[in-house]
């Protein structure tokens, strides 16, 4: 999970592209990074940190040019270094700065294609940086060499065979010096694009991006999703908009998205994430109300934040009250996105803080976007039961997660999800509730359904699903595995290779 943004302008960019990633920072706090260019020279700013913390005003001057891309990185196992923020660039052809969200399944393969027969470099672990070699490489192919120039039709050839040679889901944005913006999905669309456009003087505006919140709050009106398959690309000049299908769609947007992963007020797939979420709530919500050993609940609590429109509407479905009992400290980051579960225990009880009123002798129901690897739920009911709550039940959105996440999110194996080694029963015991609920997985994927009839399935491998994109057998999960689990004792992989899984 990380979040990309792309923009073609009447006037310098750079402010749009850091208020847009300001917007997108839930995507991504690891890493941040703005390429521009300026008719003449490809200007890159990029570190780790939060955004406000990577650019100050002299790199905001430095950014010149009326169209640039912008990328908040989230990482996955063994991407923490400073050189493998994006965007990433080469100079050759014409100079291409690229940013992508998602991961490579097949990057051992590609990785060798590219270094032993395209003979070219590369200069970190990064599947980004391997994916922009790629995608250079397929350009070098269309350019004339007796008249060097692009043209959108070669664009596209190149990018169907970069889709060719790639697995996995990601959705790129790419910048080509002197010729435009580039945008491209995966197949499947397991991770989210979409476009959006304003009139100002002569030339229309367009912006790019992981979701439908940054194109709003900048004043855009959203022109459609980037479909899965499909090219985009924008012409820096004349800022005509081209698109082509480049291979067949089998659409599977990630549930997670809706469950946890994107803003609330964003749209994915012109689906609703607010009201996927209430959704959520009803179905399980109705799934308690019919269960015959239903426990008495006093108050129906949300997890800040993700969870409230569930809780809500859940509480609401019950005819239970509803009430908020923790204050959340708006000044520490995504638990669930930190790259370490050290950080991520540390930092539960800065996060978040009890109100002992809501909770002193009353017989609680929790309610969560998710359960992964359970040590985050059982500090929270821990400090539920020590703010004096008589009893504490717990509801999870999102069904039992039993397998590693192959397309960017970092829950990669199998034994460090709770639900992939536990019963049911055992969970409740294990993270301290005197009963659990989980949302059915067929009420989850319906949550969202609703909301476009035309999407049939949703990508939820990691709840026991299929694996949408990729060949991911079981042999290829027990390498990951392996492979994580050097690179956490020993600081980096057996062999001194990328994971098969990389930085998205």
């Amino acid at each position: 999970m990380c979040g990309v943004l792309g923009m073609i302008a009447n006037q310098p960019v750079v402010q749009d592209l850091y208020d847009g990633l300001i917007v997108l920072q839930h995507r991504g706090q690891d890493a941040a990074g703005i390429a521009t260019y300026d008719g003449n020279q490809v200007h890159i700013k990029k570190g780790n940190g939060l955004v406000r913390d990577v650019f100050r005003t002299k790199n905001m001057l430095r950014l010149q040019g009326n169209m640039g891309i912008g990328h908040v990185r989230y990482p996955t196992a063994g991407c923490y270094t400073e050189e493998e923020a994006q965007p990433f660039y080469v100079n050759a052809p014409f100079g291409i700065a690229l940013g992508h969200n998602g991961n490579l399944t097949n990057y051992k393969k590609v990785k060798q294609e590219v270094v032993d027969k395209d003979l070219r470099h590369l200069n970190t672990t990064s599947d980004s940086e391997l994916l922009l070699n790629v995608l250079a490489h397929e350009l070098i192919q269309e350019v004339p060499k007796k008249n060097p120039t692009l043209k959108p039709e070669q664009i596209f050839k190149a990018v169907t065979r970069v889709y060719k040679r790639i697995e996995g889901g990601y959705a790129v944005m790419a910048m080509i010096a002197g010729y435009g913006l580039l945008a491209f999905r995966d197949p499947n669309g397991i991770r989210p694009l979409i476009v959006g456009h304003r009139k100002i003087g002569q030339k229309t505006e367009y912006l790019i991006a992981s979701e439908s919140v940054a194109i709003q709050s900048m004043g855009f009106e959203i022109l459609r999703d980037v479909n899965p398959g499909e090219a985009i690309y924008i012409d820096q000049k004349t800022h005509k908009l081209h698109s082509k299908q480049c291979v067949k769609a089998e659409p599977t947007p990630c549930i997670f998205e809706f469950v946890y992963l994107a803003r609330p007020d964003s749209f994915i797939d012109g689906i609703s994430v607010y009201k996927t979420r209430q959704r959520m709530g009803k179905k399980l919500g109705e799934q308690i109300k019919a269960d015959s050993k239903r426990p008495e609940i006093d108050v129906v609590i949300p997890v800040p934040e993700t969870s409230r429109p569930i809780a809500m509407t859940l509480a609401e479905t019950l005819k239970v009250k509803y009430s908020e009992g923790f204050v959340k400290n708006r000044y520490i980051g995504r638990t669930f996105i930190m790259p370490s579960q050290h950080l991520r225990q540390k930092s539960i009880r800065y996060k978040l803080n009890t109100i002992p009123l809501e909770f002193k002798g009353k017989n609680v129901l929790l309610v969560d976007d998710s359960i992964v690897r359970g040590n985050t739920s059982r500090k929270i009911v821990e400090m539920v039961r020590e703010a004096g709550a008589k009893k504490v039940y717990f509801a999870s959105a999102a069904p039992p997660i039993v397998n590693p996440d192959v397309y960017g999110i970092d829950m990669p194996t199998r034994k460090e999800l709770i639900a992939n080694r536990l019963t049911i029963p055992q969970i409740a015991k294990a993270i301290g509730v005197d009963k659990l609920y989980y949302q059915k997985t067929e009420d989850l994927l319906d949550a969202a359904r609703e909301g476009n009839k035309k999407i049939k399935d949703f990508c939820w491998s990691s709840m026991g699903g299929p694996y949408p994109a990729g060949n991911i057998t079981e042999a290829v999960l027990k390498r990951v595995e392996e492979e994580r689990f050097a690179f956490q004792t020993e600081g980096s992989t057996a062999d001194g290779d990328q994971l098969e899984l990389n930085c998205i």
